[in-house]
């Protein structure tokens, strides 16, 4: 088995290659300049390569990349070999990359969040509070309430005077 490094270097090799051949080298018409390869990925025992690419463009375009793409997948080994010069040359499998549907999906995301952030906004300007400005009890608060609670008279002052 190889190190981790080795097998970095090789992907990193495989994605340069396939890119440049697919830039210059393949003629099919399938495989215009808006196919990218975003990452390559190698295994451990460096036999079998995965390569992500991206399309921009509708699904039909997607399609036809991807066949041209699986046409092509002999030309691009062989090119590989010979830049890599090793003893054996990895298979490639070829898949779409889910990033640019990632990206997009997050981006709705945040926008709905923000027209929703500003709906919340709009409704909080002419907003007051629920109860008083300030809900919570002071010190001279309490004083007041029990003065009140004094002034009460149990009448037992009256019956005396009117006894004698």
């Amino acid at each position: 088995m190889a190190d981790n490094a080795r097998a970095k270097r090789l992907a990193d090799l495989i994605r340069e290659v396939v890119a440049q051949k697919l830039q210059r080298g393949i003629k099919d018409p399938r495989l215009g300049t808006h196919v990218t390869i975003t990452d390559t990925r190698v295994t451990g025992d460096l036999r079998e390569a995965t390569v992500f690419y991206t399309v921009y463009g509708d699904d039909e375009e997607r399609q036809a990349a991807a066949a041209g793409l699986e046409s092509a997948k002999g030309v691009l080994r062989s090119e590989v070999g010979r830049a890599a010069g090793v003893k054996f040359t990895p298979t490639l499998t070829f898949i779409m990359d889910a990033l640019p549907d990632t990206a997009k999906n997050i981006e709705d995301l945040l926008d709905r969040a923000r027209q929703s952030d500003a709906a919340v906004r709009e409704a909080a300007a002419g907003a007051g509070y629920a109860g008083e400005a300030d809900p919570y009890r002071k010190p001279g608060d309490d004083d007041e309430t029990a003065d009140t609670d004094d002034d009460t008279d149990d009448g037992a002052d009256e019956t005396d005077d009117t006894a004698k």
